[in-house]
């Protein structure tokens, strides 16, 4: 929960000080609702937009390395497992990695509101132009929102292949 709270203080803390300063509230509210909608998105439309099925594009991207300052990323893991020697993320029984399948579309649809919504404030400072807000915002945006969405591509298509036939 630590390397989760940490990273999401550090690339929320940017866009909370820019609305908070720059934008009337009514408006950052208005791009919150609208940035939230996505929630309600079918997995359908996940899938539709996930960029490659092959996991050696994700690798080639950079995707792999994101994944060990995860949340649930091979450094925190490996740490668990020295610590509690039959700790296991996922088990291979169906139910676990089912679970850990649908669980990205969760993740997913979370970090892909977020992503709409920093967009939508980079959008607002380009118009404004607050040019070194608007390259801190898309710093932000790649970081914690756009890897973190392939990231649950990535695992999507490392689960299929790990699952039992008929299972996802």
């Amino acid at each position: 929960m630590i390397p989760n709270l940490v990273w999401t203080t550090l690339f929320l803390l940017p866009v909370t000080i820019f609305c908070y300063t720059l934008i009337n509230h009514k408006t950052v509210f208005i791009l919150l609702g609208i940035s939230f909608i996505p929630i309600f998105f079918p997995n359908s439309f996940f899938d539709s937009i996930q960029l490659s099925r092959n996991a050696a594009f994700y690798k080639r991207i950079g995707v792999r390395y994101i994944n060990k300052f995860a949340q649930n990323g091979a450094l925190l893991n490996k740490y668990l497992r020295n610590k509690y020697s039959k700790f296991k993320l996922v088990s291979t029984n169906k139910s676990s990695i089912k679970k850990q399948y649908y669980q990205t579309y969760f993740f997913e649809k979370f970090h892909f509101s977020l992503f709409i919504f920093f967009a939508a404030v980079t959008v607002y400072a380009l118009a404004k132009s607050y040019l070194l807000w608007a390259l801190i915002l898309s710093i932000c945006n790649l970081l914690y929102n756009i890897y973190p969405n392939l990231l649950q591509q990535y695992i999507r298509l490392k689960l299929a292949s790990a699952a039992p036939r008929n299972s996802t």
